[in-house]
């Protein structure tokens, strides 16, 4: 049995469908079932529960051979970022050793490190949850992917929308930082083929794509695979940070001043092959993912 968190997010459903096309056992913890309808009518076992809620995760986990753990948020108060991404992963961690779990796989983000993990909650807690798998004496495998494209959620679809309605695309900065996207699927399937590999065991591999590109080329191939000649209008990160300011008072906030500083951190792109030579495992090209989200 495989111990889903998270499994009604963005990436969650993919690695549900990712296990259960390989046969695997797989339960899902979720806030709402009536949410997981889709899930379930994979096979998935739901078990209702929360990260902030220890006793249900001690439930959850019971009879769980490995667990995938996905629940992150990205907007949130550095309280909140404690309670559900640090304390919840303590926690969950603690459940797994007491219940006997063989292998504990973790997906981080690249941006994540020593260097950055005390400019914004979000790096923070990533890496106190790096830290705490890494010394949890499970064994564990941690992904750090870069940027996550897919069609039916996280940034593309935005992207694009960009690019289709406004006659002028803004990037911030010079758009000259790099990152290495990978569809949503491929990271789904390195999470479901980590749950049994011997050679990725206490090992952390990160994630990207074929294609490095930096915000400048990214919008470029976007507006090219959509037939458009779009210019573009480069914001300074003082005036974006400004900006992000004053949306972070709207109900449903597009951009928080966190953002825009991990946006303008380091390049997420990643520093070795370890993932593809372990895994082996094909990779979507950018621009098909691109046209895969259009």
């Amino acid at each position: 049995m495989i111990l889903v968190t998270g499994a009604t997010g963005f990436i969650g459903p993919k690695v549900v469908h990712a296990l259960r096309a390989r046969n695997l056992d797989v339960r899902a913890l979720v806030r709402e079932p009536r949410k997981a309808t889709r899930i379930a009518g994979w096979g998935a076992e739901l078990a209702q529960g929360d990260m902030t809620d220890a006793a249900s995760l001690r439930d959850a986990v019971r009879g769980a051979d490995a667990v995938i753990h996905l629940v992150a948020i990205i907007q949130g108060t550095p309280a909140e970022f404690e309670r559900l991404m640090e304390q919840g992963t303590r926690d969950l961690l603690d459940a797994a050793r007491e219940e006997g779990v063989r292998r504990f796989v973790l997906q981080s983000a690249l941006g994540t490190s020593e260097q950055t993990k005390d400019t914004v909650p979000y790096f923070k807690a990533k890496w106190e949850m790096q830290r705490a798998t890494k010394e949890s004496g499970l064994e564990h495998v941690i992904f750090r992917p870069s940027f996550v494209f897919g069609r039916d959620g996280g940034v593309l679809p935005l992207f694009i929308r960009q690019v289709r309605l406004s006659p002028v695309t803004p990037v911030f900065g010079p758009g000259l930082q790099r990152s290495q996207p990978i569809w949503v699927e491929d990271v789904a399937e390195y999470l479901a083929h980590a749950v049994d590999r011997p050679d990725a065991a206490n090992r952390t591999f990160e994630l990207g794509g074929p294609d490095t590109v930096d915000w400048n080329e990214l919008y470029e191939r976007i507006a090219k695979i959509l037939g458009k000649r779009r210019a573009k209008l480069h914001i300074p990160w003082g005036v974006a940070r400004f900006g992000a300011g004053i949306a972070e008072r709207l109900p449903k906030t597009p951009i928080t001043r966190d953002q825009v500083a991990m946006l303008a951190g380091p390049d997420q792109v990643v520093s070795n092959a370890d993932a593809v030579e372990t895994f082996g495992l094909p990779l979507v090209p950018l621009d098909e993912q691109i046209r895969r989200a259009v």
